[in-house]
């Protein structure tokens, strides 16, 4: 699978132009999708050095990327003349989700099992509503 992964917010607080601390398990789950033979892009609105700071602060904690801001490696504005910013990527993880970003437990079972948030929100709620064992209130104001 394709997965664009952004960067300030996202692998990391954001704190741009700088580079905040990471999101709890953003990196460990990262490198485990890269090791499961996912292909993880770096997909972000940093360029030049802020862009090399954030891929080199990556490296740092042993994240390779397939490619960074385009579909592989290999590409330029030579090989495709529909270059754009825009990644062919099957999954997008970032903090500008419609919904915000889950935390990254969830969005490595979403990717592991195939699981869209909707589905991750019902089972919660099936699981929350059978696992309720107090009284219902007759109303708001009685306990």
């Amino acid at each position: 699978m394709v997965i664009a992964v952004d960067f300030d917010g996202t692998i990391v607080e954001n704190k741009y132009p700088e580079i905040g601390p990471e999101a709890p398990f953003a990196t460990d789950t990262i490198k485990m999708l890269i090791a499961e033979r996912h292909k993880v892009i770096l997909w972000t609105t940093r360029e030049d050095k802020l862009l090399e700071d954030a891929v080199e602060w990556c490296k740092k904690r042993g994240i390779e990327f397939y490619a960074i801001n385009k579909d592989y490696p290999e590409e330029t504005k030579a090989t495709n003349n529909h270059f754009s910013r825009k990644i062919k990527a099957e999954v997008w993880i970032d903090d500008h989700n419609v919904g915000g970003l889950p935390d990254w437990g969830t969005i490595y079972h979403m990717i592991k099992e195939g699981k869209t948030f909707k589905n991750m929100l019902e089972e919660a709620r099936k699981t929350k509503l059978s696992d309720h064992t107090a009284p219902k209130r007759k109303s708001w104001f009685n306990k």
